[in-house]
């Protein structure tokens, strides 16, 4: 793949040291608000829950935006794959909005599943470099593993 400035990316090429720690700093919403929803007293649990569902449909809107991206630069973008690289942003934020209308451990499971879903499309991609599915990897675990949390705590009541 080439960058702007004629620089060759590597399939291959590792992250880099400061993609990693925004990666990281990205992670830290899902954390904290899943340990408030999942072991935190009611009246933290339930905006706790609001953030991660908020969040996820953020970070879900920004993986996609990212892949979206890596298909405009291609000479000949790919509509199907531009169409299913916002999909799951599109689903986590109708999920935001049925809340309240569907039960919570409905929605949670539905954003555990709108991850998973970006993350297969990233991981079977063509033309993108090997740092991406790394980073999406390390979001998507991050994130479901927080978002599992709270599916455990809606399940038992």
């Amino acid at each position: 793949m080439l960058m702007d400035d004629g620089e060759i990316l590597s399939r291959n090429e590792a992250p880099p040291t400061a993609l990693w720690a925004i990666a990281l700093l990205a992670l830290a919403p899902f954390l904290i608000s899943a340990a408030a929803y999942g072991y935190g007293s009611q009246a933290v649990a339930r905006p706790a829950l609001t953030v991660i569902l908020t969040w996820s449909a953020t970070v879900l809107s920004f993986l996609g935006g990212v892949r979206w991206g890596m298909e405009s630069l291609l000479t000949r973008p790919r509509w199907p794959r531009q169409i299913i690289s916002v999909s799951a942003a599109i689903v986590a934020w109708l999920l935001l909005l049925a809340r309240h209308r569907i039960i919570d451990s409905w929605i949670i499971g539905g954003a555990i599943v709108a991850f998973l879903v970006q993350w297969l499309f990233d991981h079977q991609a063509p033309d993108v470099p090997a740092r991406y599915p790394k980073l999406s990897t390390t979001i998507t675990a991050a994130a479901c593993v927080s978002l599992a949390v709270c599916l455990d705590k809606a399940l038992r009541g």
